[in-house]
């Protein structure tokens, strides 16, 4: 077994491999491995865009704690559908959930800053939020790619649960009186 294949087996998300051999870590480690170059890479950047902001916002303590929990519960979510699915084959890596978090985070303190899509669409933060759940959620019914569409929306639920239960913000709340009259 090659260093890959070793890093893969043991810190990978695999339902099996959590259920009875016990590898409880990869709730965590599965985040910080990523398939090649362009999949960390596009991780880094999301992370970039939206993290300094966010760290700048709530302090580094808590955004390392934001970050890792909601992480971690993305991983504990996929690992129950994967789990009741039947889907022991599927080893699940990258740090995507935890970025979508970090955007989803960065919408309810900055609900008034404009994203640019491609550099020419502008779009308000939460409205992002909201077409990214709904790209997610039809590429998870709709698309045959590897992609783990449902973590990422992990990525958003889990958030919103950090909100509301360790921050009492209700995001939604937020964003309606952000754009009240």
């Amino acid at each position: 077994m090659d260093m890959y294949q070793y890093l893969h087996y043991y810190g990978a998300l695999n339902a099996y491999l959590v259920e009875y051999n016990h590898f409880y870590w990869q709730f965590i480690t599965y985040m910080f491995l990523h398939q090649n170059i362009s999949h960390l890479f596009f991780n880094m950047v999301g992370l970039l865009i939206f993290g300094l902001s966010l760290e700048r916002a709530i302090g580094s303590k808590e955004f390392l704690l934001f970050y890792l929990i909601t992480g971690t519960l993305s991983g504990v979510f996929s690992f129950l559908v994967f789990k009741f699915t039947g889907q022991y084959r599927v080893f699940l890596i990258g740090a995507s959930g935890a970025i979508y978090a970090v955007l989803f985070a960065y919408a309810v303190f900055f609900p008034r800053s404009i994203i640019y899509i491609w550099g020419i669409i502008p779009l308000p933060a939460p409205l992002m939020v909201v077409l990214y759940a709904i790209i997610e959620l039809g590429s998870q019914f709709f698309s045959s790619d590897n992609v783990a569409h449902l973590t990422h929306l992990f990525g958003f639920l889990s958030a919103w649960l950090y909100f509301v239960i360790r921050m009492g913000i209700h995001p939604v709340k937020v964003w309606k009186n952000t754009y009240r009259k």
